[in-house]
């Protein structure tokens, strides 16, 4: 039986019933967050673009709603994460969208993104260890937007394998000068999430796709990844859950960032304006990724000219804003923040450091690379010592996969010395950023999405029905959605075109 028909066979059956209650409880939050970043990206002038472009995220079109809601989810670095993937694009935003048409009650709706985090992850996963990181790897969206959309309407298995054969079948490759140097990047979820829609209606018209699509030598792992990991695709299937192994994005910025923004926000609490003027060095201790991440960016930063993804690599404008104003937010990657003078001068102050000790911890963790690692065993050691040029890189690495993510982590952390003009000097350390797969997210998941809810301006009562995502019939979901994305945005006008929805909202379906 080839992977796609294992694969959707299990996935297709998945009913709310098989979740246990700790993988409910994340993809609510999952949801609730997701909805954030939607709202985020709806009050920056990004996301305005995109609504003028795209239409809105509310739209009676849920193959368009789709579309937009991947690509605004998308412009900001603010979504979540998983092992392995960014995932959340299609695995939430496409049950979002078809909650109307499919009549998705809370549950039907938290078993379609379980469904869709499971199989886009685990594909994901089984690739790793290729040329396509993070937002690039299209094929996650391929493969979690037929999930979604597909359990969704109760399609059968056969149905699933066709449309991911279509779908996989000609997969984007985007071009990192675009994604770093340009506004692209907010179409690299957008496009593989309107192609797998595509495929979905070609399969149920009768075309046919390759079943074998993933395992074939001349199919997709053997094309995207250097040491493919097929047997991830079905391994622990209802045991081993990569939606526990989520990541929660509580700042728009490059994930291998966030330890060093965290430190900066101590200091930011621990320094006054005259001190924050009178830095001379800012350095940061850095685990090999940060760097190369940093480094691969830098080239495109151009301060207020910057295309946003360039920012959110950029070490030292993270660091440099968080210390001015204690973290960074949506509307530290637009004017007039992007042309302060005093936040690129102090940019200008950062040093990258490598740190060893650092980099040990990267590799010990389940993500970004760990449990990519241990699966591949020695091929998958070589790989890093190839990709680092260090032949002690994957010292680190040891053990065999897991067969459970309920211990789960995350661990880029980071250090941050700060050395004034008159001498003093200040410090402070991250080992594992704050929402970070790990203990003190499985423990806090909930609070913090309420957080990054009420910050994007969305109101008590709202984010209360969110909490209970589980207990509402479909014409409930349907009205918290729309009123989730209507509600007035924090801070801003609303978006060309936009106003009256943010007055009345969509009528209801009859």
């Amino acid at each position: 039986m080839s992977l796609t028909r294992r694969l959707a066979e299990w996935a297709a059956g998945l009913r709310y019933p098989d979740l246990p209650e700790r993988i409910e409880a994340y993809a609510t939050s999952e949801v609730m967050s997701h909805l954030a970043v939607l709202r985020a990206s709806l009050g920056h002038p990004l996301g305005r673009k995109l609504v003028r472009a795209f239409g809105s995220p509310l739209s009676h079109d849920p193959c368009r709603a789709a579309q937009v809601m991947a690509a605004l989810s998308s412009c900001l670095y603010y979504e979540d994460s998983m092992y392995a993937g960014h995932v959340t694009h299609a695995s939430v935003g496409v049950p979002l969208a078809f909650r109307r048409c499919q009549r998705l009650d809370g549950r039907a709706l938290l078993t379609a993104v379980v469904a869709a985090n499971e199989c886009a992850a685990r594909v994901t996963a089984a690739g790793a260890l290729g040329p396509l990181r993070g937002q690039g790897t299209s094929y996650t969206q391929l493969m979690g937007t037929v999930a979604a959309r597909l359990h969704g309407a109760g399609a059968p298995a056969g149905l699933w394998t066709d449309a991911w054969g279509l779908a996989l079948a000609m997969p984007p490759w985007p071009l990192r000068r675009a994604l770093l140097g340009s506004e692209a990047k907010v179409l690299s979820a957008a496009v593989p999430v309107r192609t797998a829609l595509d495929a979905c209606d070609a399969a149920a018209a009768g075309l046919r796709g390759a079943e074998d699509i993933l395992e074939h030598p001349g199919g997709l792992l053997a094309k995207f990844s250097h040491v493919p990991s097929p047997e991830t695709v079905t391994a622990g299937l209802g045991t081993r859950w990569h939606t526990e192994t989520l990541t929660f994005k509580l700042r728009p910025a490059g994930a291998y960032v966030d330890a060093a923004v965290d430190c900066a926000a101590q200091l930011h609490a621990r320094l006054s304006r005259e001190d924050i003027r009178g830095i001379a060095e800012i350095v940061v201790s850095a685990p090999r990724l940060t760097i190369a991440m940093d480094q691969e960016g830098a080239a495109y930063v151009d301060r207020e000219r910057s295309a946003i993804m360039a920012l959110n690599v950029c070490v030292a404008y993270n660091v440099a804003t968080a210390l001015i104003s204690g973290s960074v937010a949506p509307r530290d990657l637009a004017e007039p923040a992007t042309a302060d003078p005093l936040r690129w001068s102090l940019a200008d102050r950062v040093r990258l450091e490598y740190d060893a000790g650092l980099s040990r911890e990267v590799l010990r963790a389940t993500a970004p690379l760990g449990e990519a690692l241990r699966q591949a065993g020695a091929s998958g050691r070589q790989w890093l010592a190839d990709f680092t040029g260090e032949s002690t890189a994957a010292a680190g690495v040891a053990g065999p996969p897991s067969s459970t993510f309920r211990e789960a982590d995350k661990a880029v952390g980071g250090r941050l010395r700060v050395t004034l003009r008159d001498g003093r000097a200040v410090t402070a350390s991250c080992g594992r950023p704050k929402g970070a797969a790990g203990p003190g997210t499985r423990r806090t998941h909930r609070e913090l999405v309420r957080d990054k809810l009420a910050s994007s301006g969305t109101s008590a009562e709202v984010i209360d029905g969110l909490d209970r995502l589980a207990s509402l019939d479909a014409r409930q979901v349907d009205a918290l959605v729309n009123r989730a994305l209507s509600e007035p945005l924090p801070a801003t006008e609303p978006p060309p075109g936009f106003g009256p929805l943010l007055e009345s909202g969509l009528p209801r379906p009859s």
